[in-house]
């Protein structure tokens, strides 16, 4: 019992270092944003706090575009993905057609290129087709997920046949059972992956500098980086008063709906 509790105190002092290391720069670019540039790097405790910083971060920045574009980029991928990848994975889960297993092993390929590798060939795509510097063009490589389509195939494959085969003497046809026996039983894992796609998209940097050059187009990554670049003269304040302001939205999504995230994913974990 004695190695047991012992063996217990250490997970939990262990997992209570890990959290602190996670949460130390959050809570100091909390500090520095809410104190003048004189208290960044001097905790004092009766420091006068400020909202001066993101008044001055929201002014000197056209942060309301690039929350705009990002909003517009993010909307546009993750729709796109949650259609077009659930028909590919309702094809491969209950279709029979030549060549079946083999075109789904190339999705599953696709799984081992990351899309950075890709972004030399991407942007000649985007400049042929005359995508350079629109929202189209950052969202178009993005617009299906070989993940996505793995993910809700083996999610179908759970799906009794009987529910399948009740709804089609319903009168349903094939977009009809999709649409009310495989989706509604999928709906956790809809969940569980759509807020992950928000938080990579959300948080893209890569790929959307490559393509991009105005401010018509910039997503908040982008326009974080040019806003924070050195030639900007912007202290230290006001350059984590900003990342605040960038990263508030998903970091109050998540305190607000951190029970639904944590179920869904356990959800998708029993699937």
């Amino acid at each position: 019992m004695h190695r047991h509790a012992v063996r217990d105190r250490l997970a939990s002092a262990g997992a209570w270092a890990l959290g602190l290391a996670w949460l130390a720069p959050l809570l100091y670019a909390a500090w520095t944003a809410f104190h003048s540039a004189e208290y960044a790097t001097r905790f004092d405790l009766l420091a006068p706090m400020t909202l001066d910083n993101f008044a001055r971060a929201w002014a000197a920045a056209p942060f309301p575009r690039y929350f705009l574009n990002t909003v517009l980029i993010v909307a546009l991928i993750v729709g796109a993905q949650c259609i077009l990848c659930t028909l590919a994975a309702y094809a491969f889960a209950r279709y029979r057609f030549r060549g079946r297993d083999l075109v789904f092993g190339l999705v599953l390929l696709q799984l081992m290129i990351t899309p950075d590798i890709l972004a030399v060939v991407n942007y000649r795509t985007m400049r042929l087709i005359g995508a350079v510097d629109t929202i189209w063009g950052i969202a178009l490589p993005y617009l299906t997920s070989a993940f996505g389509i793995f993910l809700l195939r083996q999610t179908f494959l759970t799906v009794p046949k009987e529910l399948d085969e009740a709804a089609r003497i319903e009168g349903c046809g094939s977009l009809g059972v999709l649409w009310r026996v495989y989706v509604p039983a999928a709906r956790p894992i809809y969940l569980a992956y759509g807020l992950v796609q928000v938080s990579y998209h959300w948080n893209n940097f890569l790929w959307p500098l490559i393509i991009t050059n105005s401010v018509e187009t910039r997503p908040l990554t982008v326009g974080l980086s040019v806003f924070s670049s050195v030639d900007q003269g912007i202290d230290w304040s006001v350059i984590t008063a900003a990342t605040l302001i960038t990263s508030g939205p998903l970091l109050i999504a998540f305190l607000i709906f951190q029970r639904q995230f944590v179920q869904s994913f356990m959800r998708a974990g029993i699937r």
